[in-house]
């Protein structure tokens, strides 16, 4: 009774109702919500907190940002299973999740619109970012020699070019089509061991083991849901294949966000090993390196364990 009673004082109200509802099928911003609810900033956040301080909403710092979501495990976990299939979707319900599916649809619009719109210097921008570390020869380093090599992610084809020296055939799959068209371009001469595919990280246009070795360039940090792209990542790999994950350490850099589109500041390397574990690889080697700006990047090599 202890334990069920703040849960159920919790949920005692239709509003943290809502957002118990919404937040257990997406993370959103603290903004998000208030747009969601058509609500003030302050009453809002004032539900947040007693959800989060009884154990039925966990909160994510991303630098400025906090993102709200229903716990993956506990009691606030086990309660809101049971809980859930007495609570009817009616119209009110339903128009929150609408809204939020809405503004999740419309992250990725924009994510999309701004790699199409600095597709022609993205290869600059990188370069002012890692500047001298060679981060596509660390990724070949660790990269055997295989028939399908695969970039998720592969922007402007720079890592592609350098897969073509120990691949036999190339997979490229990009969300921006401007990108690809330059990856197109850059990869002219060898077209015939080129496959461009247009698609997102979370839904991939490959067929279940369709890759030997697969890469994911510093990317993460722009997708929403960076687990659900790992496990995607991991049913296009074939079993034993090798996925080297390259990212930014986690930084409170805000100028990453509106010059690079990106979504999370960085990941510290436990929270990479326990995504990649919970994706179904095991990790082989982890190495850190410092780059511009003040940051660093991880560069993982994880294992498809699974059979």
């Amino acid at each position: 009774m202890t334990t069920a009673l703040p849960l159920i004082k919790a949920l005692a109200d239709e509003t943290r109702l809502r957002l118990m509802h919404v937040l257990n099928r997406f993370e959103l911003s603290v903004n998000e919500l208030v747009s969601i609810l058509e609500m003030g900033q302050s009453r809002v956040s004032r539900h947040l907190k007693i959800l989060t301080g009884a154990g039925l909403l966990d909160s994510r710092r991303d630098g400025l940002w906090v993102f709200y979501s229903a716990p993956e495990e506990g009691p606030g976990r086990e309660f809101i299973d049971a809980l859930i299939p007495f609570i009817n979707a009616d119209h009110t319900l339903q128009a929150d999740a609408d809204m939020a599916a809405k503004i999740i649809e419309e992250r990725a619009r924009k994510t999309k619109q701004f790699f199409n719109s600095i597709a022609e210097d993205w290869d600059q921008l990188n370069r002012d970012v890692i500047g001298d570390f060679d981060l596509p020869g660390a990724i070949i380093g660790h990269m055997p020699r295989c028939k399908v090599a695969l970039d998720l992610g592969c922007g402007t084809g720079t890592l592609l070019e350098r897969m073509l020296e120990k691949a036999l055939s190339v997979i490229g799959v990009d969300g921006s089509p401007r990108m690809l068209e330059l990856a197109k371009r850059r990869l002219v001469e060898d077209a015939d061991r080129v496959s461009l595919r247009i698609g997102e990280l979370e839904h991939l246009p490959l067929r279940d083991g369709e890759a030997d070795f697969a890469a994911i360039n510093m990317v993460l940090h722009h997708l929403s849901h960076p687990g659900e792209a790992l496990k995607e990542i991991r049913r296009v790999l074939r079993p034993g294949g090798l996925l080297a994950l390259a990212d930014f350490d986690r930084h409170d850099n805000e100028k990453m966000r509106s010059e690079y589109g990106d979504r999370w500041l960085g990941f510290d390397m436990t929270t990479l090993a326990l995504k990649l574990t919970e994706a179904g690889f095991s990790l082989k080697s982890s190495k850190s390196h410092p780059v511009e700006r003040g940051l660093s990047i991880h560069l993982i090599v994880a294992e498809n364990s699974q059979q």
